[in-house]
C-alpha cells in the first residue's frame, strides 16, 4: 500500500513537471501573415473559372498545373541512369555546381574567377544565401555603431528584413520606388546612400526588383556604383531572377558585372528556383570577391557548415 502511494505521488509530480515543460512556449505570439500566402488563399477561394494565381512565381501550363522544364527532366533521367552513390558533398557544396554558378553570374572571362579568387558556398536557395551572408557580415564586418547596418530598398522583398535582422544585422531603408512616376527614384536613392555610415552594406536587387519590377537602367546603375564607391559602402546583390527581366542571362547580370568592373568586392546571393524551375530543391550560391587565396579560403572555412544536396546540384549542372 505504501508502495502504491509512492508510485502515485511520483506520477503526479512527473505529470506536473511535464505540464510545466509543455507550457514553455505559451507566450510566443503569432507571426505576421505571409503576403504571398494570402494571395494564394484568396485564389483558392475565388470561384471564377478564369482566375490566375499571382502568388508564388512558378512555371505553370495552360491548365495551371506545375510545369517541369524539358531540360530538367533530361538531367533527372541522366542522373538516375548513372546510379550515383549517395555520398556526402564537401561542406562548401558541389564544386562543379559552384563553378557553373559563378560562370553564370560573372562570365568565365572574369579575372577573379580565372584567378580562383571568388569564395563560393552552396546555399539553400537565395533565402539561405542571404541568411549566410547576413551571419557572415554580423560576425566579421566591423562597425563603429555595434551591429553592422544593412540598407535595403524601399520597398523590398518582404522576407529580406527578417533574414538580415535574424542574421544579426541592423536594417534600414533607402529610397528606391517613386509611386508618383511608378519608376525608380534615382535622386532619393543617391541622397540616402551618400548619407549612410561608412562601411554600411547596401542590398541591391540585380534584376526584376521584387516587388515593384522596376529596375535602374545601366546608366543609373553606373551612378549607383559610383555613389556606393565614394561613400565607402559594401554592395550585396540578391539575384533571384537572372534571365527573367530581358530574357538574356547576360543582360540581367549586367549590374553585377558592372560593379565588379568598377572595382567593388561584391557579395552575391544567387537563386536557381525560378530560372531552372527547381522550387523545392532549394538551390543557391553565396559568393564574395576576394584579393588573395588566403582570404578566399578563410571566408569559405567560416561560412561552410552543412552538407548540401548532391542530386539537386546535378539537376542544375546537367540542365544548363
Amino acid at each position: 500500500m505504501l508502495r502504491g502511494r509512492v508510485v502515485n505521488g511520483l506520477s503526479r509530480a512527473l505529470g506536473q513537471r511535464h505540464r510545466r515543460l509543455m507550457s514553455v512556449w505559451k507566450d510566443v505570439p503569432k507571426g505576421p501573415e505571409d503576403a504571398i500566402l494570402g494571395v494564394t488563399i484568396a485564389y483558392n477561394k475565388d470561384e471564377n473559372p478564369k482566375k490566375i494565381n499571382l502568388g508564388v512565381g512558378a512555371y505553370r501550363d495552360d491548365n495551371g498545373k506545375p510545369f517541369v522544364l524539358s531540360s530538367v527532366r533530361a538531367a533527372e533521367a541522366k542522373i538516375q541512369s548513372e546510379k550515383r552513390p549517395m555520398e556526402y558533398l564537401p561542406v562548401i557544396g558541389d564544386k562543379e555546381f559552384l563553378s557553373n554558378s559563378l560562370r553564370l553570374a560573372f562570365t568565365e572571362d572574369n579575372e577573379f574567377l580565372k584567378g580562383d579568387l571568388i569564395a563560393a558556398i552552396q546555399a539553400l536557395s537565395g533565402t539561405g544565401a542571404c541568411r549566410l551572408g547576413a551571419e557572415f557580415i554580423s560576425r566579421f564586418h566591423k562597425s563603429s555603431t555595434g551591429k553592422p547596418l544593412v540598407l535595403m530598398p524601399s520597398p523590398t522583398w518582404a522576407n529580406h528584413p527578417g533574414i538580415f535582422r535574424d542574421g544579426g544585422c541592423e536594417v534600414e531603408k533607402y529610397r528606391y520606388y517613386d509611386p508618383e512616376s511608378c519608376g525608380f527614384d534615382l535622386e532619393g536613392c543617391v541622397e540616402d546612400l551618400k548619407s549612410a555610415p561608412v562601411g554600411s552594406v547596401v542590398l541591391l536587387h540585380a534584376c526584376a526588383h521584387n516587388p515593384t519590377g522596376v529596375d535602374p537602367t545601366m546608366d543609373q546603375w553606373e551612378v549607383i556604383s559610383e555613389t556606393i564607391k565614394r561613400a565607402g559602402l559594401v554592395p550585396f546583390f540578391d539575384m533571384a531572377y537572372q534571365g527573367f527581366t530581358s530574357g538574356s542571362l547576360d543582360i540581367d547580370a549586367g549590374a553585377v558585372r558592372k560593379f565588379v568592373e568598377d572595382g567593388h568586392r561584391v557579395m552575391l546571393a544567387q537563386s536557381f528556383s525560378k530560372n531552372f524551375g527547381l522550387y523545392g530543391h532549394r538551390l543557391g550560391t553565396l559568393s564574395m570577391l576576394t584579393d588573395s587565396d588566403k582570404e578566399k579560403m578563410a571566408i569559405e572555412s567560416q561560412v561552410c557548415g552543412t552538407s548540401p544536396y548532391a542530386f539537386c546540384t546535378g539537376l542544375a549542372d546537367h540542365s544548363s
